[in-house]
């Protein structure tokens, strides 16, 4: 069976166990045949950081799980830094840079990502600036 734009149709629940992630990812177009979904499970390690980055188009909804991560990005006048607890929700619009931070040196952070693509979007960028309204056009 198809839509009318020729598409299967996905008329199932699907179940991915925690340990049937394709490497962070739980639910995409890999794994479930998502089409406007991406979400996954990420653990950054103790006294760690990514790159600076940002996720196109996307938006991306960060759950965190366990640990302290501090998510930092740039308001124009200088980078803003917020730590968060277990239970906190951020939402990072489409092509903010930033980057994630677990200053702990002894527990992981780990976080829920879900992003409004079907695959992870993840372009690196030199430094951390404040996104204009000419940056999204």
């Amino acid at each position: 069976m198809t839509t009318h734009d020729g598409a299967p149709v996905n008329n199932r629940v699907h179940h991915v166990r925690s340990g049937e992630l394709d490497g962070f990812a739980a639910l995409s177009g890999g794994t479930v045949g998502s089409r406007r979904l991406w979400m996954g499970r990420v653990e950054n390690p103790p006294l760690s950081s990514t790159d600076n980055h940002h996720h196109g188009d996307s938006e991306a909804g960060v759950y965190v799980v366990s640990g302290r991560p501090v998510f930092v990005f740039h308001d124009g006048t200088g980078e803003v830094r917020l730590a968060a607890e277990p239970g906190d929700f951020f939402l990072v619009p489409p092509f903010v840079p930033h980057r994630e931070e677990n200053p702990d040196p002894h527990e992981p952070a780990v976080v829920v990502i879900a992003r409004t693509t079907q695959e992870p979007i993840k372009i690196p960028v030199p430094e951390l600036y404040q996104l204009a309204d000419h940056d999204t056009a």
